[in-house]
């Protein structure tokens, strides 16, 4: 009349569960995106990303070198224009303000962390399309992936480690790939999104980038009712170079991120995005929900499913939790 079996035995204190613990988070895992704005004179809040800042290029130095001593994997760097234009043209000018951090941030952190660089149109085009529109008003996706080779060299050149193409342009690692290493970049690596959905938690993310967008981007996002054709994504970004491969959003496509670490020959990384982030920061001010447990487990969920990396607006705070042994 008793059970023979007892799982709980295992589960009986914290030195146990700890030994049994199969899945870990440790702050190298984890890898912070960043804002930093051209013509601010002092960070400002994002609105509907509680804690979320755009950077003044001091305030990204500072942040970048308190990151750097929590112990993160990695910082995403995204620049948000003072002027923009059809063609996006601040995104490849070296003297752009994403460009122009990177250098910041180099010169401040050096070697100490992975330097990355969001590699898209988005933020620098006055229409908020991810690559050049034809006559039609649609996204070019060649004349497009031309722009993104020149945006890759001279983000290396400013001294990124790691060029992130978000945009899904059909090619894009590829053209990349050969853009780096005909200018002598062999060395910078490709963090291809290659999965990356047409999603509605993007949405505080406008904010953060002061979006031009109308409309969607439908056409080269992918459909959030499909699966295999993510395992396609993946497939052919890493048939042309990528050295990691990313799904994004994370918490509501575990499914898929589990996949792609089931057939990826490279390190799998999954962002936690904005409305992840956002909607949880909700509920904590509401009282509904511990700040501290929720987020630590929603990043360890995202390891369970398999990313090797995780990108995370927590990841500073997070890496410090870790570290404390919390």
């Amino acid at each position: 009349m008793y059970p023979s079996h007892r799982p709980r035995r295992l589960r009986k204190n914290a030195a146990v569960r700890r030994l049994v613990s199969e899945t870990s988070v440790e702050p190298r895992h984890l890898v912070l995106p960043m804002f930093v704005r051209e013509g601010i004179a002092e960070p400002m809040p994002i609105p509907s990303m509680p804690g979320v800042v755009q950077h003044t290029r001091d305030s990204l130095r500072k942040a970048a070198v308190e990151a750097v001593s929590a112990g993160v994997g990695g910082l995403m760097l995204f620049g948000v224009p003072a002027e923009r234009d059809a063609v996006g043209s601040a995104g490849t000018d070296p003297d752009g303000i994403l460009n122009v951090a990177l250098r910041d941030l180099s010169a401040e952190v050096g070697s100490d962390t992975v330097l990355m660089a969001d590699l898209c149109l988005d933020e620098f085009t006055d229409h908020g399309h991810c690559g050049l529109l034809d006559s039609e008003g649609a996204v070019d996706n060649d004349r497009t992936l031309q722009v993104y080779g020149e945006m890759a060299v001279v983000q290396a050149e400013s001294g990124a480690d790691v060029v992130g193409p978000s945009g899904m342009m059909d090619g894009q690692v590829g053209v990349i790939r050969e853009s780096l290493d005909a200018t002598g970049f062999s060395d910078t690596a490709v963090l291809a999104y290659s999965v990356k959905y047409a999603s509605a938690y993007f949405g505080p993310f406008r904010d953060a980038v002061d979006s031009q967008l109308k409309g969607d981007r439908k056409t080269y996002q992918q459909d959030p009712a499909n699966g295999r054709e993510a395992l396609r994504e993946a497939d052919l970004d890493l048939a042309e170079g990528a050295d990691m491969v990313m799904v994004k959003p994370a918490m509501s496509y575990l499914d898929v991120l589990r996949d792609i670490a089931g057939v990826a020959d490279v390190p799998v990384a999954a962002y936690q995005v904005s409305g992840e982030y956002s909607m949880v920061e909700a509920a904590v001010a509401n009282g509904w929900l511990d700040r501290e447990r929720t987020v630590l487990e929603s990043l360890t969920s995202i390891r369970r499913a398999g990313a090797d990396i995780v990108l995370t607006y927590w990841a500073a705070e997070a890496a410090r939790w870790l570290k404390a042994g919390r």
